[in-house]
């Protein structure tokens, strides 16, 4: 099949989800996703695009559709696991008009809209529709970009403040699932990890490996689940790059640079691995 017929039939495949899952819409086949610019399905260097989200498609959408869950995708772009839970925490663009260092031009709505912090958002949803079915969550990466923007991306000190900066994050996870779950929301919620840029280099490698354990120790105290995406992307890479795997999004002017952002094949292997986990915790009765 071309591609770009497979890319129609994909879209077609959304869309009709959205539509069947929003005939229910009382919560009871809702999916909330909360997280960074990959939950969001950022894509770097878009143009006018930004002025509507709905260009921007993403794991969450691969998910509604699979499950036939209505998505509710809260995600902003440069969100941290601090400024997840307070307006004055340091982000990396999810409330200014820079993510990644670099300007949004024109603003970057959100799928959804609210003034209040992500978490006050997930809370309020949550209490209003005591149904929802899935709960994912992925945040942690803005943290350590944070560290590297200070560090002016020096090797040396990175190094120095990981430690730091993971743990923190895993506080601050524990602290969002611990408020999730104050809801009564006695759903399923996964938390996504992160792949490596490049499992070839051991300096990238050890850092998402870092970040990936504060996120496991995280989920582990919350009757959470894991999308071990990490993995995933390692296997399909075979320990490789995923940007010559064609699996984040390339560089319009150098196709063979790419930015942190995941490809539509990208966001397809992490809607996957969602998928696994949630099925496999509802076998399981995680969600109990």
């Amino acid at each position: 099949m071309p591609r770009s017929t497979s890319l129609a039939s994909i879209l077609l495949v959304i869309s009709c989800a959205r539509v069947l899952a929003a005939a229910d819409d009382d919560g009871k086949r809702s999916y909330l996703a909360l997280g960074d610019s990959i939950t969001f399905g950022y894509i770097a260097q878009a143009g006018w695009e930004y002025r509507n989200p709905a260009n921007f498609v993403g794991f969450t959408d691969y998910v509604g559709a699979a499950l036939r869950l209505r998505v509710v995708n809260a995600a902003c772009p440069g969100e941290t696991t601090g400024s997840f839970l307070s307006s004055t925490a340091p982000d990396n663009g999810c409330r200014s008009n820079f993510h990644m260092g670099r300007p949004l031009q024109p603003p970057l709505p959100l799928h959804v809209s609210y003034s209040s912090t992500q978490l006050d958002f997930a809370i309020s949803y949550l209490r209003s529709h005591p149904g929802i079915r899935l709960v994912t969550i992925q945040l942690g990466a803005d943290d350590v970009f944070l560290l590297q923007a200070t560090c002016q991306n020096d090797p040396g000190c990175i190094a120095s403040g990981l430690p730091s900066v993971v743990a923190n994050a895993s506080s601050n996870l524990h602290e969002i699932i611990r408020e999730l779950r104050a809801t009564d929301f006695r759903g399923i919620i996964v938390v996504v990890n992160y792949y490596s840029l490049n499992y070839a280099d051991p300096i990238a490698t050890a850092q998402a490996l870092a970040l990936n354990e504060a996120i496991t120790t995280a989920a582990a105290e919350r009757r959470t689940v894991v999308a071990d995406v990490f993995t995933g992307f390692r296997i399909a890479t075979n320990g490789g790059s995923p940007c010559f795997a064609g699996l984040l999004n390339a560089s319009p002017q150098f196709e063979f640079n790419c930015d942190v952002h995941p490809s539509q094949s990208g966001h397809a292997l992490i809607a996957r691995t969602v998928e696994q986990a949630f099925e496999t915790a509802v076998g399981e009765g995680a969600h109990q």
